[in-house]
């Protein structure tokens, strides 16, 4: 899956920063990944990581596809040239990256949801799927919500380190989806949010993609 000559891009797992350092693999071992020392992407410095630093990494095959996986800083080694080596989890821990649109996971998360021009009394539910770029809202038949409509969603994130992230998202609904039961689903798309927002809803949903895939569901 992954080749000698691919360009990797790393992540910290847990840092807030989302800075990204970009190296090459130059070897592979079994499930040990040499590459040349990273690169800031955004500082064009070389950068030093330590012994045991947990990171993401993603990469892109020969025919454009993209894939993401969980990796850890094993050691450094000089050989032709100064290498660092990082765990590789193997092909079936890798999971694609939607690159064309935001990834979505199916998963439940607390949300109070407030009208932007006060056209309904806010009130808490959950989603019944989240991206980057919007979520999918259980709301019950008799909901006032209409297409068009522009919502504050306030959404509680379990993150993978244990802590809650609390995060604002403005978003519009584009459709309201009928449901066979008494709870229909309002699609909301979002705008107007940092990037620093959507990178870490991005986190949470890579997150739960790889939490799925490890106890053997459907990703």
């Amino acid at each position: 899956m992954i080749k000698i000559g691919n360009m990797i891009v790393l992540e910290h797992k847990y840092s807030e920063s989302y800075e990204q350092y970009k190296c090459k693999l130059v070897e592979q071992r079994g499930n040990d990944l040499y590459i040349d020392y990273p690169v800031n992407t955004s500082t064009n410095r070389t950068v030093f990581l330590l012994e045991g630093t947990p990171l993401k990494a993603t990469f892109t095959t020969e025919s454009g596809i993209n894939y993401f996986f969980e990796t850890e800083v094993k050691g450094r080694v000089k050989l032709n040239i100064p290498m660092v080596i990082l765990s590789y989890p193997g092909k079936d821990h890798l999971i694609k990256v939607q690159r064309r649109q935001f990834v979505r996971v199916e998963t439940s998360v607390d949300v109070a949801v407030h009208s932007a021009k006060g056209e309904f009394v806010p009130f808490t539910t959950v989603t019944d799927d989240i991206s980057a770029g919007g979520a999918a809202l259980l709301i019950d038949k008799s909901s006032s919500l209409k297409q068009g409509m522009e919502l504050d969603c306030w959404l509680a994130l379990p993150m993978q380190n244990g802590e809650n992230e609390y995060r604002k998202f403005r978003g519009t609904i584009v459709r309201i989806i009928e449901g066979q039961g008494h709870m229909n689903k309002a699609s909301v798309q979002f705008y107007d949010s940092s990037g620093t927002d959507r990178q870490l809803l991005l986190r949470f949903c890579f997150e739960r993609q790889l939490a799925m895939k490890k106890k053997g569901l459907p990703v």
